[in-house]
């Protein structure tokens, strides 16, 4: 799927990003765009009509088998067992201490058939966790390489998606669910999961047709493309965690305040270490935070209450939308109150901020 120049790979859609004038990063060993026109003009088309994402450095991995649900049951945190054909859910793979080893959405295609869509710069460490814990009468396989993957999100999504696959088709498909759709002869998986907080779609299909379909949405007049710098102020309005950033391994899913995720209900890997810090107590948890104007304060800046260091930043943006700093930080739990003053430093910059309970964004945007 990927070409190698140095050290980066290159999804199959690299050259159009090039075409596009696209500025190139590096991101989990990706050469990737992180802008076209501008990280806010970019942020504000998403919000308004639709933007369009490469996504292919994800990674997708396959399980089958006939204790395949059994399997994933005890590898995740979501509940597996209850799960319909064409549903997906979020969850995590946790460490035997109950630290995140990655966040992912689960898929099932059918029964005893399951698709793990998960993050790029973890693939390898989560494909030899998988590998070590499916048993021996399953089957396994790291498909990554074979699958290209493009999202749309935005307020037009909906009318793009339905001009292509079939009205139909497009407004039967439900939040966090999934189906197959016939997109100009072009066979897609089409879920509803997203990254924005927008109406969305995320296509999985066959590498081969990756620049086919990229032209085709790009087609409507409503549709630009949007870099993984717009991608990251979008999903921190939302208040959606980034692997590497504000969830990891040395974090649990109930100091990140995503304990919704966590069926507590089963037998999972990690589930022991965390009944202890449920016992014991979360000592410190992930909150939301505005800052008093527009300048954004950045990842590891502290956070001093009452003139004492009582977290730090995990994540942190100018918002468009808000047309403030915001960001998300890790803080001591008896501290973390929403309305709370808190003042971000780098020791060298004080900035004022607010906590706030996520999403940071509630839909209405000031920029438009």
């Amino acid at each position: 799927m990927s070409k190698k120049e140095g050290d980066l790979r290159k999804t199959p859609l690299y050259n159009k990003h090039l075409g596009s004038g696209a500025k190139m990063v590096p991101f989990s060993g990706w050469d990737m765009p992180v802008q076209y026109t501008g990280i806010i003009e970019e942020h504000l088309h998403t919000r308004a009509k639709a933007g369009l994402f490469d996504i292919c450095h994800m990674g997708e991995f396959f399980i089958k088998g006939p204790t395949a649900d059994r399997d994933l049951d005890r590898l995740v945190t979501c509940r597996i067992d209850d799960m319909p054909p064409g549903k997906c859910r979020y969850g995590f793979m946790l460490n035997e201490e109950g630290g995140i080893i990655d966040d992912l959405i689960v898929f099932k295609i059918s029964e005893g058939e399951y698709m793990l869509v998960v993050n790029a710069g973890t693939v390898d460490k989560d494909r030899k966790w998988v590998e070590k814990n499916v048993s021996r009468g399953n089957f396994f396989i790291d498909d990554s390489d074979n699958i290209a993957k493009i999202d749309i999100q935005g307020p037009s999504s909906g009318e793009i998606m339905a001009s292509l696959a079939g009205e139909k088709t497009v407004s039967a498909l439900k939040r966090f669910c999934f189906t197959k759709v016939d997109i100009k002869g072009v066979m897609v998986l089409s879920s509803r999961t997203g990254y924005t907080g927008e109406l969305g779609y995320e296509l999985f299909f066959p590498v081969s047709s990756a620049e086919e379909v990229w032209d085709m949405l790009l087609k409507s007049g409503d549709v630009k493309p949007v870099g993984l710098g717009a991608r990251d102020t979008l999903r921190i309005e939302m208040g959606y965690s980034l692997y590497g950033s504000d969830i990891d391994e040395d974090h649990t899913p109930f100091e990140a305040n995503l304990a919704r995720f966590v069926c507590m209900d089963k037998d999972f890997i990690g589930k022991e270490a965390l009944l202890q810090q449920e016992a014991e107590g979360v000592r410190r948890f992930l909150m939301g935070f505005v800052c008093e104007g527009r300048r954004a304060a950045r990842e590891h800046f502290d956070v001093i209450v009452d003139g004492k260091r009582s977290g730090e930043i995990t994540s942190g943006a100018f918002s468009p939308c808000l047309k403030r700093g915001i960001g998300l930080c890790y803080i001591e739990r008896d501290l973390a109150t929403e309305g709370r003053e808190i003042l971000l430093s780098d020791g060298k910059v004080g900035i004022k901020a607010v906590l706030e309970n996520v999403p940071l964004y509630k839909g209405v945007c000031e920029a438009r």
